[in-house]
């Protein structure tokens, strides 16, 4: 499984506009929604059960990371959004640090094979200190779209 297999195509967000971790995640299913990859009328149940999640434990992991996810009925296909916040974010992180790199992903409930699958390729992508530090330093969708396919093809050769 690949980084590009699991990001819907127009769930990058290079640029978050949103400040707070609540509203990360509201941008970040608002993305999935617009890209396709989530139904509008699941939007807000999408929402509630991620922010569920994170009130159950952080998902900011630390080293400026987070990999909010959610597993639902309605969820057809397992996809992702990736945000980008400059200033950082405030995740309630393991190391107490802001957020900068945010993955979200959305799997089917019927698969969790999928869903560890996708989170084991997330994170070993987000251990990489060069890849964190590139993905970090992004300023476009583009950019970040570059960076995914490029740690796509390092796994493929490793």
């Amino acid at each position: 499984m690949k980084l590009m297999e699991i990001i819907a195509p127009g769930a990058v967000v290079a640029k978050l506009e949103s400040a707070t971790r609540d509203d990360v995640i509201r941008e970040l299913i608002d993305a999935l929604v617009k890209s396709g990859a989530a139904a509008p009328a699941i939007r807000d149940e999408l929402v509630a059960r991620v922010l569920d999640r994170e009130r159950k434990g952080s998902t900011g992991f630390g080293r400026g990371v987070a990999v909010p996810h959610v597993k639902h009925p309605s969820v057809t296909k397992m996809s992702a959004a990736i945000g980008l916040a400059p200033r950082g974010v405030d995740f309630n992180s393991l190391d107490k640090q802001p957020v900068f790199s945010v993955f979200l992903l959305l799997s089917p409930e019927d698969r969790p094979e999928q869903h560890l699958q996708a989170m084991e390729v997330i994170f070993k992508n987000l251990s990489k200190d060069t890849f964190r530090r590139f993905l970090r330093q992004a300023g476009t969708n583009d950019e970040v779209t570059a960076l995914l396919e490029e740690a796509d093809g390092q796994q493929l050769a490793g």
